[in-house]
């Protein structure tokens, strides 16, 4: 896998004001203690994930808090587009609802995910990883995953 982004530049295609929109509506319709600090945390793991998922035909699964700001950033179409196209090209969420995802299924994915973004470069933040002892409702909401390019 060849990332030629770091995190910085990836971070940086995101506006202030986009990145401000985000931190609320996650805060407002999900996680009310959300600070200011986390929220951009998030936003740069949702990043380091949506940089790695452009560059690679493996599946890649986010766990429940990247989810939720990958959802936040997918409402915003014309940003989100125009962030993929600069990762190379659009990147489907794909919900995995009815598929019969399991709790221990979605830990592994999410597990291994979160090692194909270190080994990328890009920092894990392991409150946005928890893969260790991770409970079940850690995993992303029915099982959300990214389509992988095909080569």
């Amino acid at each position: 896998m060849t990332i030629t982004d770091t995190t910085q530049n990836v971070y940086d295609r995101i506006s202030p004001e986009l990145k401000a929109q985000l931190i609320s509506m996650i805060r407002e319709d999900f996680w009310p203690e959300l600070t200011d600090d986390q929220g951009e945390r998030g936003i740069r793991q949702v990043t380091a994930f949506l940089a790695v998922a452009a560059s690679t035909t493996e599946r890649m699964t986010p766990s429940l808090r990247v989810d939720l700001f990958w959802h936040a950033l997918v409402l915003h179409t014309r940003h989100y587009a125009e962030l993929c196209d600069g990762l190379g090209g659009f990147i489907h969420h794909t919900p995995g609802r009815g598929s019969g995802h399991s709790p221990v299924d979605g830990r592994l994915a999410m597990h291994r995910t979160a090692e194909m973004i270190r080994s990328a470069g890009f920092d894990v933040d392991p409150d946005f990883w928890p893969v260790n002892g991770a409970a079940d409702c850690t995993q992303s909401y029915a099982g959300c995953s990214d389509s992988p390019v095909a080569t």
